[in-house]
Formats: C-alpha cells, sequence, structure tokens
C-alpha cells in the first residue's frame, strides 16, 4: 500500500474517531490525544501517516467540540471554555444554532491559514536549530519557569518545579534499578490522565467527594434545528460575514506566529480584542466566537508544527500536551538523541500530509455538525455514559504503560496521575507546566544535585 493512501487512510480515521469524541462534553485534549497518538505511533504506523493521523484529530475535535459548547452551554473540552459566554448570550436569544456555524467556520478558516504560516515559519527558526539542540537542558528548565508563571497556578507552578522535578526524577531512578532502562510513555501518561484520574480519586474518598457531588441531574434545552443552505456541505465563507473573515484571518494569522502562548490565552486574547472592536450583542458574539475557535485550531496546528519542523523538541504548551507523542514515543521517537518527525519528514511533506489530514477533517467533521449536531447531541446525551468514556481512556493508558513497562509501568502512571493530577485539580498547575518540568528535570537534578 503507497504511503499516501495510508496517510488518507489514518486521516480518515482520526478524523472520524475524534468527531465522535467532540461530541461528549467535558473531554480534556491531552488525556484523549496522547494516549491514542501512542497507540497509533506504538502500531507502527509510518511517520507520514502519524502526522495526517494527528491533524485530522485536533480539526474534527475543535470542529465538534463546538457542538455541546453551542447547543448545551457547556465546554465541549478545555480550549472551549473561553467561549462559553458568547455562546451563552446566542442561546439566550434563541440562536443557538447560529453559534454553532460560526464556531466550526471560524474553525475551518483557522486550520487553513495555520498550515502554510506554521510550515513557513518552522522553515525560517530552523536556521537556529542547533542552538536549540545543544542547550536542550537549559532551555526546557527556562520555558518551565516562563510557562508556569503564565499558567493558572502562577507562582505556585513555579514554585513546584524543584520539587515536582525531584518527584520525576526520584520514580526514574526507582524504575530504572528495577528494569535497568529509563521509562518515558509511562510518565506521559499519567500527567495527560492526572486529571480525570484526580476526579476518581475524589469520587473515593469521603471527604473530597463532596467537591463532585450534584443535587440532580442537570437539564439541558435543545433548540429546534433550521438550515439556511443548499446541499450537504456548506460554503464556511457564506457563513461568516466579510467583517467575521476578515477578523477572523488576521487572528488566526498572528496567533499562528505565537506559538509558545498558552491556546486558551491566546483564544481569550484575540476574542476579547475583537468583541472590544465590536458593537451590538449578536454582531459581538457572533464575530467573537468565529475567532475564537479560529484562533483555537491555529494555535493547535502551530504549535505543533513550527515546533516539529524546526527544532524537533517539544517547545510550545501543545507540543508538550497533546502533541508530546509526536516528539517522544520511545522506542520509535525521542528527543534525546532527536529522532522524531523532525527527522522523518522535510518541510513540504509536512505541508502535503497536514493538509491531507486537514482536508479529510474538514470533509467528515464540518457538514456532519453543520446537518445533524442537535440528532448528535441528543444521542450522545441519551446513550453514552461520560464515566465510560473516563475508564476507557484510563484502560487505554494500562494497556499503554504495560506494553512499555509491564506492572512497573502501570503503578508509575497512576503514580503520577495522582500526583500530577492533585497538582492540577488543587493547585493549578496545568499539564503543559508537568510535563515541561518532566523534560527539564535531568538537567535541573544533574545541575542541582549531581544526579
Amino acid at each position: 500500500m503507497s504511503l499516501l493512501i495510508t496517510a488518507i487512510l489514518f486521516a480518515l480515521l482520526g478524523a472520524i474517531v475524534f468527531s465522535l469524541i467532540g461530541l461528549i462534553s467535558g473531554t480534556d485534549e491531552t488525556a484523549i490525544m496522547v494516549p491514542l497518538t501512542l497507540l497509533v505511533i506504538l502500531l507502527g504506523a509510518p511517520p507520514a501517516a502519524v502526522f495526517s493521523f494527528f491533524m485530522a484529530a485536533v480539526l474534527a475535535k475543535h470542529l465538534t467540540h463546538a457542538v455541546p459548547t453551542a447547543l448545551m452551554g457547556i465546554p465541549g473540552d478545555t480550549t472551549a471554555v473561553p467561549l462559553i459566554d458568547h455562546a451563552n448570550t446566542l442561546r439566550r436569544m434563541g440562536m443557538p444554532h447560529i453559534a454553532l456555524r460560526k464556531m466550526i467556520s471560524g474553525g475551518i478558516i483557522g486550520a487553513f491559514i495555520a498550515l502554510p504560516t506554521a510550515v513557513l515559519l518552522g522553515q525560517f527558526l530552523g536556521q537556529f536549530a542547533d542552538f536549540f539542540k545543544s542547550s536542550t537542558g537549559i532551555i526546557f528548565t527556562l520555558a518551565a519557569i516562563l510557562i508556569a508563571f503564565f499558567s493558572k497556578g502562577k507562582w505556585v507552578s513555579v514554585l513546584m518545579i524543584i520539587p515536582f522535578a525531584f518527584f520525576i526524577k526520584s520514580l526514574d531512578l526507582v524504575s530504572f534499578s528495577i528494569l535497568d532502562k529509563h521509562l518515558s510513555i509511562s510518565f506521559f501518561l499519567g500527567i495527560a490522565i492526572g486529571p480525570i484520574f484526580c476526579d476518581l480519586l475524589f469520587a473515593t474518598s469521603s471527604s473530597a467527594r463532596k467537591t463532585i457531588e450534584r443535587d440532580k441531574a442537570k437539564e439541558y434545552h435543545l433548540a429546534p434545528e433550521t438550515k439556511t443552505w443548499k446541499g450537504y456541505f456548506p460554503n464556511p465563507l457564506k457563513i461568516l460575514t466579510g467583517r467575521q473573515q476578515v477578523f477572523t484571518s488576521i487572528t488566526t494569522f498572528i496567533s499562528s506566529l505565537s506559538f509558545v502562548f498558552s491556546p486558551v490565552g491566546m483564544t481569550s486574547l484575540m476574542g476579547e480584542i475583537v468583541g472590544s472592536r465590536t458593537k451590538g450583542a449578536y454582531k459581538k458574539s457572533t464575530t467573537s466566537l468565529a475567532v475564537m475557535n479560529g484562533v483555537t485550531e491555529s494555535t493547535y496546528i502551530a504549535e505543533v508544527i513550527i515546533p516539529l519542523i524546526a527544532f524537533g523538541i517539544p517547545l510550545s504548551p501543545v507540543a508538550l500536551g497533546p502533541g508530546s507523542p509526536l516528539f517522544n514515543a520511545p522506542p520509535v521517537f525521542t528527543v534525546d538523541p532527536i529522532n522524531n518527525l523532525h527527522t522523518y519528514l522535510t518541510s513540504w511533506e509536512f505541508f502535503l500530509y497536514g493538509a491531507i489530514g486537514l482536508i479529510i477533517a474538514s470533509l467528515i467533521a464540518y457538514p456532519f455538525s453543520m446537518n445533524y449536531a442537535r440528532k448528535a447531541s441528543v444521542l450522545v446525551m441519551k446513550l453514552v455514559s461520560q464515566e465510560a468514556i473516563v475508564a476507557m481512556f484510563i484502560g487505554l493508558a494500562c494497556l499503554l504503560a504495560f506494553h512499555e513497562a509491564q506492572l512497573v509501568g502501570i503503578v508509575l502512571t497512576f503514580t503520577v496521575a495522582a500526583v500530577g493530577g492533585l497538582l492540577n485539580r488543587i493547585l493549578g498547575i496545568g499539564a503543559g507546566v508537568q510535563f515541561m518540568i518532566f523534560y527539564a528535570s535531568t538537567w535541573i537534578m544533574m545541575t542541582l544535585f549531581g544526579i
């Protein structure tokens, strides 16, 4: 089978799977994308197919996450949180379907602007790759401090860098003494599933359970579907006004260049800037939603592609979170030495196979969301259990950890998940900060203690 056909098939797989996952509210990108991407890599998919799979997954997830966000007023995932206020404004006006259409049409535009922008910027920054590769330890440490400072936890995130690095290195030394090899995947999985594993721990604790208990089930009211276009595939340029197209194009281009900043932060910032320049509740909300979902797409795509092309090491929040397996998935991909997609694909191939993923995701997720959003939401709310989804990803994490290090891998994963999850949920030390500390832990411990 040719590489091109293989990439298309994997892009189809990513688009279909993540279109369905995006309908389930509250799914965390890192917790779901890391295990599934790792699985694809470890099953032996070619690097080009892995990249097409990931690009299709990113776009599909962020198109269909608009469905619960717009129609039910609950965030489809963490990047959808900044969109809630504007989505609720349109829901109160009786126009959640308008919110949905603006969001996903903006997302389509953002994705296809981000891809060529990120490839070109990655090529330019590649001139400095030797410096970054030779200074990875201190770069990871400085990046950890920077990301921690601008994260939700801020000062506590900065203060916990050395203790968490000590914790990571201690576990690494213990596992090495048992297995005579250093582990990586189990640490990744532990950080990725930490928040949802923490919720499970809360549920088993008599003292913490009350923080997640609810007196009654939530009620959702869905507006009837209306269709204002002919055929199955609407034109996103006709869904957005000319002004919305211009704002979305400009903001997604700018956010594609700022690859070291938080996607949630950039989404909020660009939405506020555009919203402050738009009068009228309806125009302000629809324009902000188009812009914000476009920025969500552009930041995710650029923050993976730019570090992959330029450096081969994860130097952005997305590269450290959902995109981390593309950089480091031993024994297939590694960052020390650099042997990952940076090594295997040229800039042209990143563009080609990225475009394959985005096009296929657009052909599947966009018309699906536009035509069947309400029906799909009803089915998900009635038939899909949130607990079953959590259990599925916990089980997948166990499978991958066992594949790496048998029982030691599983215990290590849950140990990291428990500590990292509590730090995330209680202190606000996000997964991106924890991933960066993981990468920096060896240099930090060597510098401070000589180990």
